[in-house]
C-alpha cells in the first residue's frame, strides 16, 4: 500500500462510520516511512478540481480560489523560494492575517519540507526577536505592519512581504509569478514541519515541534470530531498564528475535501457573522465560546438553511449557551478537546448524545485516560494520553528546546496533558481546570509568568500576581494582584500609570485589564498563592469592584 492509499484508508474508514464506537474500532494510523501531504494528498485531490477550496467574504464582496488554483498557486510560491535557496529543513516565519497569501505559502512550504513557524500578527518587537532567535529563523513572509515590527530585517535571507514597496521586501507578487513547475521533495513522515510558541507558567514559550505526519494526518481526528464531509463549507472563527488555526482552517476540512471560508472583519460583529452563516450557506461552523457568547446575544433568528453541525473548543461551552443554539437552531452545538501539542483528543462527534458540560469521549486514534500524581488510574485527575505500546501520530514530537520537559510530560508510558478532568460512569469526560496557571481569556492561552515578569519592570511594583478574573464576554480577563513600592500610592494614577506601561509592551490579547492593589497571599516558605487568589476572584460578582481595584476602560478609555 503506497503512502496516499493508507492515508486515504485511514480517511474513509472515519468517514464511513456509523458512530464513535465504530469509529474507534476501525480507525488505525497509517505507518509511513516517505510522507508529503500536499504531493500525496492535497495536490492529486485538487488538480483540476474547480470547487472553491478557499472563500474570502469582506466588505468590498466575495472572492474565491478553486482547490486547482491554490494548488497552482502554492507550486509558484513553492518554486520561488526554491530558486532563492530556501531548503529543506529551513525554518521560515509566516505572520499574515487570513489572507490568500498564507495558505499559499503554507501549502509551498510543506512541499518543499520547509519548516513553518506561525506567528499571530499581534506579536511585539521583542515577541519576534524571541522567536528569530530561539527559532533559529532564516525567511519570513508577513505585511507591512509585520514587516515594521521587524528588528534588521535584514539578517533574514528571504523576505516577502504581501504589499509592495516595503523596505527590505520583495513583494510576494514576485513569488506568484514564478513558474509553477516545482520538482518534488523528498520528505519523511517524521521530519519537522511545524514550531507553536506556546505559553507557560514559569518559562518563556515552549517550542512545539510537529512533522510531516502529526498535524496534516492527525487532524483526521478533528476531521471526524466536527464532522466534516467531502463538498461541505466550512467555516472557522480563528486567528492565524495559532495552533487552532492549522486545525480547522486547513488541515481538517481539506482532509475532507470541503470549501474554507474566511470571513474578514477589522472589528468582529455578531450580526455580520450571522449574515455570512445565511448568505454563504455555511454547513459546519467552529468558532470559540468567546464567539459563541458574543452570537447569543444577538436575536439569532431562523436557523441557517445549509447548517448542519456546530462544534466549540479552546475553552469549555456553558450549557446555557449550547441550551440557547439548540432552542433557535434546533442543533446541538459539540464541545471537543485537545492542545496545541495534539489534534482533537476528546469530543462530542456528530450522533454521540451530548452531556452539557462534559467535553465528550476519547476520539479515533486515542487512548485516554485520566491519573493521581502517582500516575495511577483515577475517577479525577490528570487527563493523559497513553503513548505506549503504541504512540498516537498525532502527538507532537515534543519541546524542541527543553528535552527535559518533554522526557518529564512523557514518562511512564503517558503524555501528561496538565489539565484536570473526571470521568463519568459512560465515559464522559469532564473538564476540572487547568493543572498549571496558564488560562484562557477569549481563545488565547495567557502566561501569567509573562504578564508578571513586564509588571514588575515598572517603578511602582514590588511584587505581581496574574490570574483570571471572570468577564460575561471573554470569560476571564487578566488580573494584576499588585504591592506597590514603599511610598507609592494605591491612586487611580497609579494604576493608569501602570496600565499604559504594560499596554506599550504586550501584545493586545495579553493586556491586564484589571489591577487591584493590596498584600499577596504566601506559604511559609515565601511562595505567591495564585490557588487563593483564583479562588477570590471565582467567587466574585461579574460587576463587583474591591476597594483599591481598578479596570483598564476607565483608566485608560479608548
Amino acid at each position: 500500500m503506497t503512502p496516499a492509499e493508507a492515508f486515504r484508508a485511514a480517511r474513509e474508514a472515519l468517514l464511513g462510520a456509523p458512530d464513535l464506537d465504530a469509529a474507534r474500532a476501525a480507525f488505525r494510523w497509517p505507518v509511513l516511512d516517505a510522507w508529503n501531504w500536499v504531493d500525496d494528498w492535497f495536490e492529486p485531490y485538487a488538480r483540476g478540481q474547480a470547487r472553491d477550496a478557499l472563500r474570502f467574504v469582506t466588505d468590498a464582496g466575495t472572492t474565491a480560489l478553486s482547490f486547482d488554483e491554490i494548488n497552482t498557486r502554492s507550486r509558484s510560491v513553492a518554486r520561488y523560494l526554491h530558486d532563492r535557496g530556501v531548503a529543506r529543513g529551513d525554518r521560515l516565519l509566516v505572520m499574515l492575517s487570513n489572507v490568500a497569501p498564507l495558505w499559499e505559502t503554507v501549502l509551498a512550504c510543506i512541499r518543499l519540507g520547509v519548516v513553518l513557524i506561525p506567528a499571530t500578527t499581534q506579536l511585539t518587537t521583542a515577541d519576534l526577536d524571541d522567536r528569530i532567535e530561539r527559532g533559529e529563523v532564516k525567511h519570513v513572509v508577513t505585511d507591512a505592519e509585520g514587516a515594521a515590527k521587524l528588528r534588521e530585517p535584514q539578517r533574514l535571507h528571504v523576505r516577502l512581504a504581501t504589499t509592495a514597496g516595503v523596505p527590505h521586501f520583495t513583494p510576494f507578487d514576485d513569488a506568484r509569478a514564478a513558474p509553477p513547475q516545482i520538482e518534488r521533495v523528498a520528505t519523511r513522515a517524521g521530519d519537522p514541519l511545524l514550531l507553536y510558541f506556546t505559553s507557560g507558567t514559569t518559562a518563556k514559550p515552549k517550542l512545539v515541534l510537529h512533522t510531516h505526519a502529526s498535524y496534516p494526518i492527525g487532524h483526521l481526528s478533528t476531521m471526524y470530531w466536527i464532522g466534516l464531509r467531502e463538498g461541505d463549507v466550512h467555516q472557522n472563527i480563528s486567528s492565524p498564528g495559532w495552533a487552532k488555526h492549522a486545525w480547522s482552517s486547513l488541515f481538517a476540512p481539506w482532509n475532507a475535501g470541503a470549501t474554507i471560508v474566511v470571513h474578514d472583519q477589522a472589528r468582529f460583529s455578531a450580526r455580520a457573522a450571522l449574515d455570512v452563516l445565511r448568505t454563504e450557506n455555511i454547513t459546519t461552523l467552529c468558532a470559540p465560546p468567546t464567539v459563541w457568547r458574543m452570537l447569543i446575544l444577538e436575536e439569532l433568528g431562523a436557523r441557517p438553511p445549509a447548517l448542519r453541525e456546530l462544534v466549540g473548543a479552546g475553552e469549555p461551552l456553558n450549557p446555557e449557551v449550547i441550551d440557547r443554539v439548540q432552542r433557535a437552531w434546533g442543533i446541538t452545538l459539540r464541545d471537543g478537546y485537545g492542545q496545541t501539542e495534539t489534534t482533537a483528543a476528546v469530543g462530542n462527534p456528530p450522533g454521540l448524545p451530548v452531556k452539557p458540560g462534559s467535553m465528550g469521549r476519547p476520539l479515533p486514534g486515542y487512548d485516554v485516560t485520566l491519573v493521581d500524581a502517582d500516575g495511577r488510574e483515577a475517577e479525577e485527575g490528570e487527563v493523559a494520553i497513553r503513548i505506549a505500546p503504541a504512540r498516537p501520530l498525532a502527538l507532537m514530537q515534543g519541546y524542541l528546546d527543553d528535552p527535559a520537559r518533554t522526557a518529564e510530560v512523557m514518562a511512564g508510558g503517558l503524555y501528561r496533558t496538565g489539565d484536570e478532568a473526571r470521568v463519568d460512569a459512560d465515559g464522559y469526560l469532564h473538564f476540572v481546570g487547568r493543572g498549571d496557571d496558564v488560562f484562557k481569556s477569549s481563545d488565547y492561552r495567557i502566561s501569567p509568568f509573562e504578564l508578571e515578569s513586564v509588571l514588575v519592570e515598572h517603578e511602582l511594583v514590588a511584587e505581581a500576581a496574574i490570574v483570571p478574573s471572570p468577564d460575561p464576554v471573554r470569560l476571564a480577563v487578566p488580573k494584576a494582584f499588585v504591592v506597590l513600592r514603599p511610598g507609592a500610592e494605591p491612586t487611580a494614577a497609579s494604576a493608569a500609570a501602570i496600565f499604559a506601561f504594560v499596554r506599550a509592551r504586550l501584545a493586545p490579547y495579553k493586556r491586564v485589564r484589571r489591577l487591584e492593589f493590596g498584600a499577596l497571599p504566601k506559604t511559609i516558605s515565601g511562595k505567591i498563592r495564585r490557588v487563593e487568589l483564583r479562588k477570590r476572584e471565582e467567587g466574585r460578582a461579574l460587576d463587583q469592584r474591591n476597594p483599591h481595584e481598578f479596570w483598564i476602560d476607565d483608566a485608560l478609555p479608548e
